[in-house]
């Protein structure tokens, strides 16, 4: 029996918009996965203070992917709390599937700062898309340790978006339209709880 085929896109989803859905559909589609799993991050080692708690962030993502069957959201992250490392998420998944990290260009350039990254590589397939503002290029290090494990880079045919969530965090508290730029189900909550309108 085949492997099942699992998709794997982390984010801090502060909010999940569009492009974070249409990425995880088209490798979907491209890679042949049997499913996508979304991952709100707890605490970003690598980033600022969030907008959001993390309580909102998995609501917001499970809104978004409730219309479709193909993706679902991995609490993993966020129930375990604390900084945000991906090599314990990867340790943390069951066995028997075949699981593929899906990242942006921009997140492919700072991959070798990532922590344990190359346990990451020995653990799973990478698959990158085009992210708005950064090349596609794999740094060296990377690179050579794909191949000494016989991976591919696998590559997501995806039209970079200029959609991002700081643009519609910065709208929210100009009191702006968002419509559009995320699920109507995610605006609606944003609205409700009142999220963001503060630094």
């Amino acid at each position: 029996m085949d492997l099942a085929r699992i998709g794997l896109l982390g984010g801090s989803f502060d909010p999940i918009h569009k492009a974070h859905l249409e990425l995880a559909l088209a490798a979907r589609e491209q890679l042949q996965l049997d499913e996508v799993q979304l991952i709100p991050a707890a605490q970003p080692w690598q980033r600022p203070a969030l907008g959001a708690s993390a309580q909102d962030r998995l609501a917001m993502t499970s809104l978004a992917v409730r219309p479709y069957p193909a993706l679902s959201v991995n609490p993993e992250e966020i129930r375990r709390g604390g900084p945000t490392y991906t090599i314990e998420t990867l340790r943390a998944l069951p066995a028997g599937a075949r699981y593929y990290w899906i990242l942006g260009s921009d997140q492919l350039l700072n991959f070798c700062s990532w922590h344990c990254w190359q346990d990451i590589v020995a653990q799973v397939e990478l698959a990158v898309a085009q992210r708005p503002g950064a090349q596609l290029q794999t740094p060296e290090p990377l690179a050579a340790l794909l191949k000494q494990h016989g991976r591919d880079l696998h590559l997501i045919n995806f039209p970079p978006q200029d959609i991002s969530a700081t643009d519609i965090r910065e709208r929210v508290q100009r009191g702006d339209n968002i419509d559009g730029l995320l699920p109507p189900q995610v605006a609606d909550y944003i609205r409700k709880n009142r999220l963001y309108l503060s630094h």
